[in-house]
């Protein structure tokens, strides 16, 4: 059923509400994926708070234009599916972990931050640890020295007792 010119525009307008607050978007071709794999791809994403939408390529171009991510209007041909994120990794690591297990599933472009990605450049995105993960990192980098300093004193003043004793 095709969608008259309200429902059009109501589709643009959410999809654009979306991309002003993307950080990432990726774009893939579904083509031969039986309905049930695509509705555990859209169940994952929900839980990874990717927005997943299959659009109407021409819907989709008008939702990005005047966007950092307008560049990927030239790549929007064929049956896509749209992952939109907020998070800058999220989209990619759900489209890139149900391509390892589905190959009907072909990323064919994405878009992080203004900067177009190839297909290489998405499975890098998707490579990067998430947001949580950096942070425990970084708290696991800050919290070492003093850790060692603390162990360091310990091991002194069980000295000192051994000593005296």
């Amino acid at each position: 059923m095709s969608l008259n010119l309200n429902d059009k525009k109501a589709v643009v307008a959410e999809v654009s509400a979306k991309v002003a607050t993307a950080q990432t978007i990726v774009v893939a071709e579904y083509r031969g994926i039986q309905v049930g794999s695509l509705t555990q791809l859209r169940a994952k994403a929900r839980a990874q708070g990717v927005y997943m939408r299959v659009l109407k390529n021409t819907l989709a171009r008008r939702a990005v234009e005047g966007t950092p991510f307008a560049g990927l209007a030239s790549e929007m041909t064929g049956p896509l599916i749209y992952s939109i994120s907020e998070d800058a990794v999220a989209a990619a690591k759900v489209v890139h972990d149900f391509a390892k297990t589905n190959d009907k599933l072909v990323i064919k472009a994405g878009n992080y931050a203004g900067k177009s990605l190839d297909k290489a450049g998405v499975t890098a995105l998707a490579s990067i640890p998430s947001r949580e993960v950096l942070i425990a990192q970084l708290l696991g980098v800050m919290q070492a020295p003093v850790s060692g300093f603390a162990r360091a004193l310990a091991a002194l003043a069980a000295k000192k007792e051994s000593e005296a004793a």
